[in-house]
């Protein structure tokens, strides 16, 4: 960093000096006016005047510039103001004349001050490239991996939680690394490569640093991104420059994330001919991982979300020989997840991270560490010197649901009309057949959503059938039919766009991909999934007009007969909805427990806060407000 500051210092002096001197090149030598034009014409008429030498510029007349010899032996100057008799006083009076011209600037002087600053540009450019050839590993030609000593490799397979099916897959590369004679003496071969591939934040990475650590190896990193530049050959020079280094540390892991960056798929629609750079550099990589010369104890480890996009050569035995695939944590996973993170905090005797893991299917560990920090930056900010459950439960609905906006401005009928809609979420999820229950509705406006019902499914889901896809339905369209029986068809409002959208689309799936209509069977209809920028064809069937004819009917079948089983629902449930209306516009927030009480008919309990006090919000200081101009732009029912 101080070699970096440094050369920018001098870089920057020498332009400056070379600005300086060109300035100074470029400019006429200002005149000195050391004596007076008037008084100088006294002394011409007063006989003290010696001689004088005329100055004129090329091509002009008329002297700019005089300079002067008194008879005391004084030089001095002046200006010529232009005195066209000038010449006539001076013959007058005797004195004695010389003239002279500004001299000339030479040819090779003009185009010096004229070619000097992009002289200049492309000597500090030549400079800085050289520089940059001979830096090391900062060269363009130069590899940009990063290299951990064995003795930097902390983390361990005990720190990597919720993948262990990964880790086992992994684990035999540790005892390769550690003892290759027993693979090598029975004719084993260890993978090359191994292509870890899952979703963002499940811990791709960590395990490939945790394999290094249990091995005590040596570690390149680097991003796929690394490797390519603005300059044909400089990734595919960094490709062999990496692997050089890992020979010579051998054995060691060379990990490369988001491979994807790099190894895309070669030709097709949207990539570059056969010198695209991103070609040249994936043709290198190719080759070092399976060419003419080994790669003996160098494991290539890379992480990617997108393994779809990856070129088939690199996927092929002898390259990455084996796919690890890193999935979303089950409940058990998470909750050893959270356990892990949960040692970096002071937490409460009141924390059960069983309740938490269970509350947060389709977290990944990323999203379960981001919990526990926001629980801890939530304790920080109350003054607390522990984390309790109460900032771990107010963490995980900040990430499910959004922050809360305390400062959006709702009248009270606008908070009414929100109430009834989210009460009609609640109620027909709650009462139709195998829908996932419900978490918690809530009325206050949380990231653009004015109001959320909040559905979590009490287990890990894998798949769903169509009793539950029409549950979905129902619940979905709950709030559109709350408003239309309180307030009537005039005055519904946009609050359901979302709701409809999802419900649609939902509808059209369960047609069209899922085989769930009997009129049109287990067929796939339409073009899924194609992208062919990607290089890949895009696989499917074209759908004729008669098949898209019925497919329409079919999808507003299902939709319509959902939404007169909301209507259903919540015409038998009248009373629930309205006391969940007035209990919502009471605490703004309801959870599972006051939910079952007003299903049940019971009166339900206020809501507590972490002193097990009834929290009582003062809404009156931002609910009286005229503001009539929000619109019901939300996200309601989310699963």
């Amino acid at each position: 960093m101080k070699k970096h500051l440094f050369n920018i210092f001098i870089i920057s002096v020498v332009i400056s000096v070379a600005i300086l001197i060109f300035s100074r090149l470029n400019t006429t030598p200002p005149i000195q006016d050391s004596l007076a034009y008037s008084e100088f014409i006294e002394k011409v008429k007063a006989g003290q005047i010696e001689r004088v030498e005329l100055i004129t510029d090329r091509g002009e007349s008329v002297a700019k510039l005089i300079r002067v010899r008194t008879t005391d032996g004084e030089s001095l100057e002046t200006i010529n103001p232009g005195d066209t008799h000038l010449i006539d006083d001076l013959l007058a009076a005797k004195i004695q004349i010389r003239t002279s011209e500004v001299p000339k600037q030479s040819m090779a002087m003009s185009i010096f001050i004229a070619w000097f600053p992009m002289l200049l540009m492309i000597a500090v450019w030549i400079i800085y490239m050289r520089r940059q050839a001979g830096a090391g590993s900062g060269g363009f030609g130069k590899s940009k991996a990063k290299l951990l000593e064995e003795n930097k490799m902390t983390v361990k397979f005990a720190d990597v939680a919720g993948c262990e099916e990964a880790k086992e897959e992994v684990s035999e590369l540790v005892d390769f690394l550690k003892d290759p004679q027993k693979f090598q003496k029975l004719g084993g071969k260890i993978p090359r490569g191994i292509l870890m591939v899952g979703p963002p934040g499940t811990g791709k990475t960590l395990i490939a640093r945790a394999v290094a650590g249990e091995a005590g190896v040596k570690f390149f990193t680097i991003s796929g991104s690394d490797f390519v530049e603005m300059y044909v050959g400089v990734g595919a020079s960094r490709v062999r420059d990496m692997f050089t280094q890992a020979k010579e540390h051998a054995p060691c892991i060379i990990f490369i994330d988001e491979i994807d960056a790099v190894g895309r798929q070669r030709g097709g629609a949207g990539m570059g001919g056969g010198n695209d750079e991103r070609e040249q550099t994936l043709n290198q990589l190719l080759v070092e991982m399976d060419g003419f010369t080994g790669n003996e104890g160098v494991i290539v480890i890379a992480a990617t979300n997108r393994a779809d996009v990856l070129d088939k050569a690199l996927l092929r035995p002898g390259r990455f020989d084996r796919q690890v695939t890193v999935g979303l944590p089950d409940v058990k996973g998470r909750e050893q997840i959270l356990n892990v993170h949960i040692k970096k905090v002071p937490a409460a005797a009141d924390v059960e991270l069983k309740f938490i893991a269970r509350g947060t299917p389709g977290f990944s560990g990323a999203d379960l560490a981001n919990i526990i920090n926001e629980a801890a930056l939530l304790a920080a900010r109350t003054n607390k010197t522990e984390v309790s459950m109460y900032e771990l439960e107010k963490a995980k609905d900040k990430i499910l649901m959004g922050a809360e906006r305390h400062t959006a401005v709702m009248t009270e009928e606008d908070k009414l009309l929100t109430a009834y809609h989210e009460a009609g979420h609640c109620i027909v999820g709650q009462l139709s057949p195998e829908h996932d229950p419900v978490y918690k509705v809530s009325i206050m406006p949380r990231g653009r959503a004015l109001g959320i019902t909040m559905f979590l499914p009490e287990r890990d889901q894998y798949g769903a059938n169509k009793r539950k896809l029409e549950s979905q339905l129902a619940s979905l369209f709950g709030g559109r039919v709350a408003e239309l029986m309180i307030y009537g068809g005039d005055l519904v409002t946009t609050g359901a766009s979302n709701d409809i959208e999802r419900a649609s689309e939902l509808a059209r799936n369960m047609v069209t991909r899922w085989g769930f209509s009997d009129k049109m069977g287990p067929m796939v209809y339409g073009e899924q999934g194609g992208q062919p920028f990607m290089g890949y064809a895009s696989p499917g069937s074209k759908v004729s007009i008669n098949a898209s004819h019925q497919i329409d009917e079919e999808v507003r079948l299902l939709i319509d007969r959902n939404f007169q089983r909301a209507q259903s629902i919540l015409q038998e449930n009248i009373e629930v909805l309205h006391k969940m209306a007035q209990a919502l516009m009471e605490w703004e927030t309801i959870d599972k427990v006051q939910i079952e009480d007003l299903m049940a008919g019971r009166t339900p309990k206020p809501p507590k806060d972490d002193n097990n006090t009834p929290n009582h919000h003062d809404y009156t200081k931002h609910d009286k407000s005229d503001n009539t101009d929000i619109k019901m732009n939300k996200v309601a029912g989310q699963v």
